[in-house]
Formats: structure tokens, sequence, C-alpha cells
């Protein structure tokens, strides 16, 4: 997939597109079916699909200090939707004066000058411009006028929860923040995951006979609530050739919070990977989270941390079916 940041970087050579527009943060299953209309209508077309996404998040321009909880990395998104097919990813800095173009003006500047939009594929509840005033109906309006054809699709619901809960991203962001990983599941068609890197930390884990990765996540990554959870470690494989362990899934017993029972302030993400042994430090990884064990909880000496412990590394293979 062809991927760059910014309209004057737009290869010269990407002729007539099928373009998506959003935020696609998650890229949950409501998200994959608007991506998977759009990658159809570009192969009908014989023309790439190109899916225009910002950075950063509007919510942080528009209301500053309010950033919501990311739940994917750029780097992460675009892995998913190359895997949905998406031909090509543009990153558009959302920029205050970003911010204040008039809808036509992003229209004819962004879709049609740059993008060289034939047909454009969005949900039907999308707005663009300034003050969010232009609407898939604005837009089909400038499509007759510019030449390019537009279709709203409309949002997708969970069945699972009574086929009235639309599909969204702050659902998604609600759902991990109250560690409710089995829903965030469902609507992601995938489990949530936490990406960064291996830091070393207070080594604890080690000394107990539990080495832990101590994952180092970007700023306003989406953590789960504080607790232990059975998931994997994903080993990230950054040049793409495969060797070793790259790219492989490994379970894991997975810690987020404070660490209470050693007095901690600073909220980390700690795996514990089964059945592993190797140096993870400065590792690039995933951290994936399939079920809620139990809450964060200070334990009253070193021994009962040690049970409690053993319970979950059981319990993480209860979970992940590994006995």
């Amino acid at each position: 997939m062809r991927r760059w940041r910014g309209l004057e970087a737009t290869p010269g050579d990407l002729g007539r597109t099928v373009v998506t527009v959003g935020m696609y943060d998650g890229v949950h299953r409501g998200h994959q079916q608007l991506i998977g209309a759009a990658v159809a209508r570009a192969r009908a077309m014989r023309r790439p699909c190109l899916l225009l996404t910002f950075d950063p998040h509007p919510a942080e321009v528009v209301r500053p200090g309010s950033h919501p909880a990311i739940l994917t990395s750029l780097d992460r998104k675009a892995e998913i939707v190359a895997g949905l097919g998406v031909d090509a990813m543009c990153v558009l800095p959302f920029t205050p004066e970003f911010m204040r173009l008039a809808p036509e003006t992003f229209t004819h500047t962004v879709l049609v000058e740059h993008l060289h939009a034939a047909q454009v594929v969005v949900g039907e509840n999308f707005t663009y411009g300034h003050r969010a005033a232009g609407t898939v109906d604005t837009l089909r309006a400038e499509g007759r006028r510019f030449g390019f054809a537009v279709e709203g699709i409309p949002l997708a619901e969970d069945a699972a929860d009574g086929g009235d809960v639309p599909i969204s991203s702050t659902y998604v962001r609600a759902c991990v923040a109250a560690g409710d990983m089995v829903s965030a599941a469902r609507a992601l068609g995938r489990p949530h995951r936490v990406d960064g890197v291996v830091v070393r930390g207070h080594r604890r884990g080690r000394e107990l006979g539990y080495p832990t990765a101590n994952v180092e996540s970007p700023p306003f990554t989406a953590i789960p609530a504080d607790g232990v959870y059975a998931g994997h470690l994903v080993l990230r494989d950054g040049d793409g050739d495969g060797d070793g362990d790259r790219g492989k899934r490994f379970p894991a017993a997975i810690s987020v919070g404070t660490n209470p029972t050693f007095q901690g302030s600073r909220r980390t993400v700690e795996a514990f990977v089964l059945d592993y042994d190797g140096d993870l430090y400065g590792e690039h990884v995933g951290v994936e989270f399939a079920q809620r064990l139990r809450a964060m909880t200070a334990f009253p000496d070193v021994e009962a941390l040690l049970e409690a412990m053993a319970r979950d590394v059981t319990d993480t293979r209860s979970v992940l079916r590994l006995d």
C-alpha cells in the first residue's frame, strides 16, 4: 500500500481514485464495512482505493485538551486497512487552518485537485468543512458539479446488543475504558491492541520469577481499565522479512495499573509472556487484550501476590484454551 503525509506529497501517477474519508480510529466493524464498499467500487471501476485520514485527531484541534483515547496508531491503522484491500493512504495534518476550510474548498482542493476523486464513499453521517457544515447531501451536489459520484453507507449496528447500538469508535473506547475487552473485540472484529516499545522497568517481575515486558505506548493511547487480562503479545515485524519470532503472537498474562502492592504511582502495561525465553528490550510489540481476569489489587505481602500471579497464569491458559 502506498502511504504519504500531506497533499503536496500525493504521487503524480495516482490517476482517478475511489476515495473514502474519515478518522477511522479503531477500524472497527462499521469502518470495515464502509472501507469494503469503497474497495469493491474501486475494483469494479479498475481504479485505486484511497483512504484519506487525519492526524492529529480533529477533536484535539477543535476542542484543545479533549483529545480522545486513540484506538489505533497510524502505523497500525495502515496495516489494517492495507489488509482490507486499500491501495493508498493519505494522512492529512489537521490544523487550525484546515479546520476553517469551507466545505466547497475542501471538496475542490482536497478531493478534486489533489486526490482526483472519481467516486467518494463515506458514512451516511459524514460531515466536513468549517463547523461541520458539509454533509453527504452537499457532497453529492458538489460531486455533480466537479464530476465525481458519492455514496453514503448506513452505520453498522451491533446485533449482539440487540441490533440497535451503532458501532462507533466512541463505543469501543467506552468498552476499553471499562475493561470490557469481549465487547470491544466484538465491535472491532479483533482484540483491542496497544502498540509500543518494551522498556526497562523496576525488574520486580524478574525477581519474583515472572519477568514481564514493560510496554511504553504513545501518548493518548486507549489503555484498558486497571486489572489483569488474558491476551497475547505480538512481536512486530518491522522490516517485513518475517525472520525469527517477528510477526508471531505469544500468549500472555497482562497487568495494567500502578503496582499497588509496591506503592507504585505510574500506570504501566506489563505482559508476562507464557513459555517464552528471550530478551524483548527495545522491541516494538503489540499487546492484545482478550478478557479481563480480575481487578488490580494491593496484596498484604509478596507471598499473596505470587499466589495471585500463579492463578492469573492458570486463568490465562484457560481463557486462551491452552490446556
